[in-house]
């Protein structure tokens, strides 16, 4: 009984400096500039882009009913298509937010001939106020926009200029 204490002890230290040892490190800091974002929505992922090269990859929330395009105010839909960042606000009700250039003219055209408005204001943002760092809300919930957490939010303020472009696959 008394050799089963230490072992569980000894057993119980190489276990925690073995997790620490294989723990994944963060990664450093993205620096510059991209120039491309990628969102494929089955995968939940946003890959950011430098000169074609994939420089890092984040778990995204999508609108609260993500299937398809976007196709009109409320629908809870993600559009999907070629975009660019065309503004920035630091006062988002989430925490930081990127702009979407959506709608597209064919957005809007296709709205005026149904009758109904195609929505806007879609943007990649942060949290809502009050959660924090590294937490997510973890399922689709937003109202058409690509929600990250707050701390891939302050990564991508920092290199994200406006007219980065934006693809979003279904």
């Amino acid at each position: 009984m008394t050799l089963r204490v230490p072992f569980l002890l000894v057993a119980l230290v190489l276990g925690f400096a073995l997790y620490g040892a294989l723990r994944p490190r963060p990664l450093p800091p993205l620096s510059g500039q991209i120039d491309h974002i990628l969102i494929d929505k089955s995968d939940r992922e946003l890959v950011v882009f430098r000169d074609g090269r994939a420089l890092r990859r984040y778990t995204v929330s999508l609108g609260f009913a993500p299937e398809g395009d976007k196709e009109r105010q409320g629908d809870g839909r993600t559009p999907e298509g070629q975009f660019r960042i065309d503004r920035r606000n630091s006062a988002s009700r989430f925490h930081l937010s990127l702009g979407i250039d959506y709608p597209q003219p064919d957005d809007v055209a296709r709205a005026a001939a149904g009758g109904y408005s195609p929505g806007g204001d879609i943007f990649i943002h942060g949290q809502p106020r009050g959660v924090s760092g590294r937490m997510r809300i973890a399922r689709d919930w937003t109202e058409g926009c690509i929600a990250v957490t707050n701390a891939t939010m302050d990564e991508l303020w920092r290199v994200t200029p406006v007219g980065t472009t934006v693809e979003i696959r279904p």
